[in-house]
């Protein structure tokens, strides 16, 4: 039986040692290998998921040609895990390589489970405010302010917004916020600052996600550009550590600026970029802190698809 010649080709142990050692196409392709399935009814495994990655895609990641690195294609590694019958997060973590920043930077920063995990409640989120996949806005310029409080927590964040719209009849944003580890989105509220006035809000408990729509009260046609800006009262989780922003695709201007407390000044900052939820993290730069305003920022003049974020350690 085909089945019973390929569950031969690759031995338990085997196995067992390429999934802890790597590298990533290697331990792909022996699980695959192990399970004797076809690419072509992985695929279909993977489409019953609601997972939409081509076998061509599946074929590179086993030969080593691509790596999986787009929220889709890291949602498919994470299902693969479950179609091979494989240990949770034993692939995605052969995807996160060492990383380059101060030691202990990894293990203060959101687990890929945990974005991934977001991200799907988003997806749930938007779903029941009627969001579109394509919101017909292009992002000009995104300034961010974020206050972290006496406590050592995200206390508020503000946000303003410049966009341009690519089709007719846009009249709303969707504000999304994540909140740290133990955070309340029940007891988070957004306020509307500029331009725009609070419609649907929509909660997800376990993993701290609000997304809220904003409406412009104007239908704006296609090429017109828009400005508006809103607030985000947070305060109810545990010590802040980083805040990390990621973006679909390619942009406009994007600055955050964090400032803390004079009664809880952090030891030292850091920017970074990240290219995927399960890639190291690059780009590493510390940032000093100014006296009198007691604050960092970084500012990326036209962002790249990926994350970008701030990082501090207390003492």
């Amino acid at each position: 039986m085909p089945h019973a010649t390929q569950l031969a080709d690759v031995a338990p142990t085997e196995l067992d040692s390429v999934l802890r050692g790597g590298p990533f196409h290697v331990a792909l392709r022996a699980a695959i290998a192990a399970r004797g399935l076809p690419l072509q009814r992985v695929q279909h495994h993977l489409s019953r998921r609601g997972v939409k990655v081509g076998v061509t895609s599946l074929s590179y990641w086993q030969q080593g040609a691509r790596r999986p690195q787009r929220p889709e294609s890291l949602r498919a590694v994470r299902a693969l895990e479950e179609i091979l019958d494989l240990p949770e997060e034993s692939l995605i973590r052969l995807l996160a390589g060492p990383g380059d920043g101060p030691a202990g930077q990894r293990s203060a920063a959101r687990s890929y489970r945990s974005l991934v995990e977001a991200s799907g409640v988003l997806d749930q989120l938007l779903a029941e405010l009627d969001s579109p996949a394509d919101a017909g806005l292009h992002t000009l310029a995104h300034h961010e302010r974020l206050r972290i409080g006496a406590r050592r927590e995200l206390a508020e964040r503000e946000s303003h917004h410049i966009v341009r719209a690519h089709r007719d009849g846009v009249d709303r944003f969707i504000a999304v916020h994540h909140g740290d580890r133990g955070a309340v989105p029940e007891r988070i509220r957004v306020h509307p600052l500029e331009n725009c006035r609070l419609g649907r809000v929509r909660r997800h408990s376990d993993t701290g996600v609000l997304a809220a729509e904003l409406l412009f009260d104007t239908r704006l046609r296609s090429g017109d550009t828009f400005l508006f800006r809103y607030g985000v009262e947070d305060g109810t989780a545990g010590v802040s550590r980083e805040y990390v922003r990621g973006f679909d695709s390619p942009g406009g201007q994007y600055a955050l600026q964090v400032s803390f407390d004079a009664a809880a000044l952090p030891q030292r900052c850091h920017r970074f970029a990240q290219h995927s939820a399960a890639a190291p993290r690059s780009g590493c730069q510390e940032l000093p802190i100014s006296g009198h305003h007691r604050s960092v920022h970084l500012v990326e003049p036209r962002v790249r698809s990926g994350f970008l974020g701030i990082g501090w350690d207390w003492e």
